[in-house]
């Protein structure tokens, strides 16, 4: 297959092509820097794109088999001041229209579209359990969520089978949360974050990886599907579980008013939660490698 990765220098898209890529899939990863990306494999081709239009890009959609959206920036790298909001919220919906220009002006459509998205679609939901079927939520997240999956809606109506992957925290030792999550146990001061009885929808990074190549390859795949483990912790515990099998203690907790303090609106990632379960992707028939915690926490470890 012939697949093109928007965001695909970022945590997933890497770990994405790199896969397709050792399966001998001709693989096309959009950067706004092609000269600083250096952790692909060699056979990726890459692609330099502004984040916004089909400029000096949109041909090559003409007849490939899939395009890949994970663009958009990182919502974990600094406080949400308005103006950052703007760029997280702006740099979703600019790469969805980018996108749809291709998709628009290929002769030959792609047979599939993936398009990125979050368990913040759904906003804070305490201990209800979360499928596919439930409606967003109202915070800001959501918003994102809510909006970023529409951007590329339009997908649908030109043909194109189109997959929505809400994804839950990714467990990578490459990057993305897991680092931060593991630094304070290996200084003996792990713990859960504020009241502990929050739920985490953690993923590890092989499982994200092949769901998305599972949905790829189901032409029967549409629609939104969750991307977390069908087993998902609280954060107290995923601090029990985590200081287990590290050989750490567990019991020192990060209170909510002084994350709230530090990281401002952004401490809504830690401190709420959203208790969701991949049921339609398991109705598909994906088997998950790391269902359980402990297992895959060995990995990372």
């Amino acid at each position: 297959m012939r697949i093109i990765i928007t965001g695909g220098t970022g945590l997933i898209g890497s770990a994405l092509a790199a896969s397709l890529a050792g399966d001998g899939h001709q693989v096309i990863v959009l950067t706004r820097n092609p000269t600083a990306t250096t952790r692909l494999p060699s056979s990726v081709q890459l692609v330099r794109w502004d984040a916004q239009s089909a400029d000096g890009w949109g041909e090559l959609a003409d007849g490939a088999d899939a395009i890949v959206n994970l663009a958009g920036e990182s919502i974990a790298d600094g406080r949400w001041t308005d103006e950052r909001k703007q760029r997280i919220y702006n740099s979703r919906i600019q790469a969805g229209a980018a996108v749809m220009q291709a998709l628009e002006a290929a002769k030959t459509k792609p047979n599939v579209l993936i398009q990125s998205s979050a368990v913040g679609y759904y906003g804070p939901r305490q201990d209800e359990i979360i499928t596919e079927s439930c409606g967003p939520g109202a915070d800001f997240l959501a918003q994102v969520c809510f909006d970023w999956e529409a951007s590329t809606a339009k997908a649908e109506t030109l043909g194109v089978r189109r997959v929505i992957i809400r994804t839950g925290i990714v467990l990578s030792r490459d990057g993305g949360a897991w680092p931060k999550i593991v630094l304070p146990f290996k200084l003996f001061a792990g713990g859960p974050m504020g009241s502990g009885r929050q739920y985490w929808p953690w993923i590890h990074i092989d499982d994200e990886v092949a769901a998305i190549r599972f949905l790829l390859e189901n032409q029967d795949a549409r629609g939104p599907y969750n991307l977390s483990a069908p087993n998902p912790l609280t954060s107290k515990q995923f601090a029990d579980k985590l200081g287990a099998v590290m050989g750490r203690p567990a019991f020192l907790p990060a209170p909510a008013l002084p994350l709230k303090l530090v990281l401002g609106e952004m401490s809504t990632v830690l401190l709420d939660g959203q208790r969701a379960v991949p049921q339609r992707l398991q109705e598909a028939g994906f088997s998950f490698k790391y269902p359980e915690a402990e297992a895959a926490f060995r990995t990372l470890v």
